[in-house]
């Protein structure tokens, strides 16, 4: 406590001491002095204690590293080259923000395993002991003429102990412990359609992720080759200009023809330095360490849109993640108007229970005791059909909800599928174009061979080039993530299991073997068709 609080304790503990002496007999008085010297102790220790106590800079760069250790614990290391099969089982089994959806789910299933004691009786054990400094007396008074008895009876013994165990089990708690049990199994559920969700923007990510990094390992020696033949081109042009060997428009045109090129290709540059950062950070691997990737053979799938839509939209309606998260949302709220219809019914306890007492003056120590207890809060006459308007109203809600995300998941599946048929389009133009620009440079080179084209061409060559098969790589990371997108809305993923029984092998040779998920759909289409 501060100091300029200390005179005004110590004035207050007088008071209170010259109140105490002057209501207290004197026989109390050194107790009460006890008493209160005690507590003003305590009270101080108290005071003491609530200081703030900021981290220190040593604490808090301990708690980092270990932090660090903590995340790279049980992470197999990577060695070799690295598949995109093996980078999304990375990213499923080490993943730092799905270990979190995975916590959070075992709470959620922990908090409904401990939701289900709510409906047990209470057994509650005491025991206490009691000490007085003086017996209790106690007096009789006439109760014609109002005079007191003579004589005074000791009907307890100064020091005794007390104990009892009691059984009590309430209907109400019973009924209401029951319907909150059945919401806390759903709200289980709901983490797990959440996770569901994380998983399936993660491996959507790490698609991206993988096939920007794939890119920028496939240009990078090509833009730096092409940086340093345009940074040679522009230097000698500077020179020609210095020296007055051309004309000094032609000289300027040609030096900023050379500088949009260099523009260009450190643009390709900047977004591709950023690829193995973000595939680290995805798949949990050390962040700077170099990560050399195996580009698969990538042929466009149309077996996605060869899926009918319709076929799409009852998959989407049964297995979509946040559909089915409305759905336990709405169950969740029916039961909450029966708990408040139970909260309603009279309150019935059954009670039984041991006790045994020290007191030698009690004829009996030791008794068993039964009951049997109802009450009523008549206020609920009057806020029952209130709380049962609001409970239906949550209900109308969550139905609500539930209908307009249908809705919603329907014109995702419609939109993913266009989504995905316009990537898979674009992609086929850019390769074309990266085909065409391709001949182009090999024609070029061998022009090159004849020097019969100059360093400004060579330049623009490359960089053209490099920027075709740079957008190649675009439009086939958006086609994946097209596909990817439009399985997370359809709510299909691979049987993985539980990721921590599964080696990182054994989950890379799932995750390969579930891409014929289109397939499965496909022949669901053709046995419905047959029935």
């Amino acid at each position: 406590m501060d100091a300029g609080d200390r005179p005004i304790s110590r004035s207050y503990g007088r008071a209170v001491t010259q109140t105490v002496s002057q209501t207290l007999p004197m026989t109390y008085l050194p107790y009460a002095k006890t008493t209160l010297a005690l507590v003003a102790a305590l009270s101080l220790t108290a005071c003491a204690q609530l200081e703030p106590r900021p981290l220190t800079e040593q604490t808090l760069i301990d708690q980092n590293r270990a932090d660090q250790q903590s995340a790279q614990q049980d992470v197999d290391p990577i060695i070799g080259a690295l598949t995109l099969d093996e980078a999304m089982a990375r990213a499923l089994k080490y993943n730092l923000d799905r270990r979190a959806r995975l916590l959070e789910q075992a709470l959620a299933f922990q908090q409904y395993d401990v939701s289900r004691y709510d409906m047990l009786p209470k057994l509650l054990a005491q025991a206490g002991y009691s000490s007085r400094d003086n017996d209790k007396i106690s007096q009789s008074r006439n109760a014609e003429d109002g005079s007191l008895s003579q004589s005074r009876f000791i009907s307890q013994d100064r020091d005794h102990t007390v104990s009892s165990l009691a059984l009590s089990w309430n209907m109400l708690d019973l009924g209401v412990g029951y319907y909150g049990a059945r919401q806390q199994a759903d709200r289980a559920l709901v983490a797990g359609e959440k996770r569901r969700k994380a998983m399936h923007l993660l491996m959507q990510d790490v698609r991206t992720a993988f096939w920007r990094a794939v890119s920028a390992q496939k240009l990078g020696s090509e833009v730096r080759a092409a940086t340093q033949m345009a940074e040679e081109a522009l230097a000698d042009a500077r020179q020609a200009e210095a020296e007055r060997l051309r004309n000094p428009l032609d000289s300027l045109r040609y030096q900023r023809q050379v500088l949009e090129n260099l523009r260009l290709l450190e643009a390709i540059e900047q977004e591709l330095s950023t690829a193995q950062t973000e595939l680290a950070l995805l798949i949990n691997a050390p962040l700077g360490q170099p990560i050399t990737l195996v580009e698969p053979a990538f042929e466009l799938d149309r077996q996605a849109l060869a899926v009918p839509v319709a076929v799409m939209e009852d998959t989407a309606l049964g297995a979509n993640a946040d559909l089915r998260e409305a759905h336990y949302n709405a169950r969740i709220a029916r039961e909450e108007t029966r708990k408040t219809l139970v909260r309603l019914f009279p309150s019935l306890n059954f009670s039984y229970g041991l006790n045994y007492d020290t007191d030698s003056y009690l004829v009996n120590r030791q008794w068993n005791e039964a009951g049997v207890q109802l009450s009523f809060n008549l206020f609920n006459l009057l806020t029952g059909p209130g709380q049962l308007k609001l409970a239906e109203a949550g209900v109308a809600l969550a139905d609500q909800r539930r209908v307009s995300m249908q809705m919603a998941v329907l014109a995702q599946v419609h939109l993913a599928r266009q989504q995905l048929a316009n990537a898979q389009h674009q992609f086929s133009r850019a390769d074309a174009i990266w085909t065409i620009d391709r001949r182009i440079s090999e024609h070029m080179d061998n022009r090159e061979a004849m020097q019969v084209q100059s360093k400004l061409d060579r330049v623009a060559n490359q960089t053209t080039t490099i920027l075709s098969l740079l957008r190649r790589y675009q439009a086939l990371a958006q086609a994946q993530t097209a596909e990817a997108r439009l399985q997370a809305t359809l709510g299909v993923e691979p049987e993985i299991g539980s990721v921590g029984d599964l080696t990182l092998a054994e989950l890379a040779r799932t995750l390969a073997a579930g891409h014929g998920n289109w397939q499965t759909l496909a022949r669901r289409d053709g046995e419905e068709s047959s029935r």
